[in-house]
């Protein structure tokens, strides 16, 4: 995740402090959550429980009375602390801490008689880590709409920067397998260097296979290509344009967001590379045929 700076702290907790986040499996992988490690302590008492959501302001609980512990928060004058736990995904790094709350509302879970769904209001802002680990969630997924057509050139310095594995990746076109080369990215599709008949490809369906790595995931992307420009020189090569379908995976929108953060990037109404017809037929295009012609 690295370092962020107080201002940007701030920034999050002013910008998304009443938006919450709900904790499915695709969130819970992205912020490392540890289900088994989310606790609520009521007096002397602690109850383990599933975390369902979270704003900067209060969080929902999903948890068990066969315990007792309704009875105990009642007790407790509904006085309480969530301890929250997560694995840093990039680092490994275990991040662990306490937000006193008071209990606001209970409700049964999905028509259960002895499961609750637990509303905690806060005591207080909560601590960093949190804001900083839900924040950039909700930034990710802010600037997958507003910043969707903004454009990262694929180059030795952006591929380490997104910690892609290589350039070169898998496609399945129309079920068929084939080699590719990212020419660049964005949070709304890709383009990308591959064989084929211009013609034969507009308006295909594909799937394109993404490996990174810190930390190592590997999936696949659904889209449809909507535009096609033949290479220069090269018949049997074509630049195609592909459009994701949504959802777009949320590893895939925080990659991005994490890199755009930092750098300038081009504006959507620049070119994200010289013409395809500009392309040397025996550099980039070479790898994707293996260099036969």
């Amino acid at each position: 995740m690295g370092t962020l700076t107080q201002q940007k702290i701030q920034d999050y907790y002013d910008e998304f402090k009443n938006i919450p986040v709900t904790f499915n499996k695709e969130i819970i992988q992205v912020t490392g959550l540890q289900v088994k490690q989310i606790i609520l302590k009521c007096g002397s008492d602690f109850y383990p429980c599933f975390l369902y959501s979270t704003t900067f302001e209060e969080a929902k609980i999903i948890a068990s009375d066969r315990s007792g512990v309704i009875k105990k928060l009642k007790e407790a004058n509904n006085l309480a602390s969530l301890k929250f736990t997560f694995k840093i995904p990039e680092s490994g790094e275990q991040v662990v801490f306490l937000v006193t709350a008071h209990a606001t509302g209970c409700a049964p879970y999905d028509n259960s008689n002895d499961t609750f769904m637990i509303t905690l209001k806060f005591s207080q802002r909560p601590p960093d880590d949190l804001i900083g680990i839900v924040g950039r969630i909700l930034e990710a997924n802010v600037n997958s709409s507003k910043r969707k057509d903004e454009r990262i050139v694929i180059n030795p310095e952006t591929l380490r920067k997104l910690y892609f594995a290589t350039k070169d990746v898998g496609i399945m076109i129309e079920g068929v397998p084939r080699r590719c080369i990212l020419r660049d990215i964005s949070f709304g599709g890709a383009h990308l260097i591959t064989m084929g008949i211009s013609k034969f490809l507009i308006e295909k369906r594909a799937s394109i296979k993404f490996d990174f790595i810190d930390p190592t995931e590997t999936y696949s992307i659904n889209g449809k290509f909507i535009a096609v420009e033949s290479v220069l020189d090269r018949n049997d090569l074509v630049v195609v344009d592909m459009a994701y379908d949504e959802p777009v995976p949320m590893t895939y929108k925080v990659r991005l967001n994490n890199y755009l953060s930092t750098v300038r990037t081009i504006p959507a109404a620049v070119p994200a590379a010289p013409a395809v017809k500009t392309e040397p037929p025996n550099s980039t295009a070479d790898e994707v045929s293996g260099g036969q012609k």
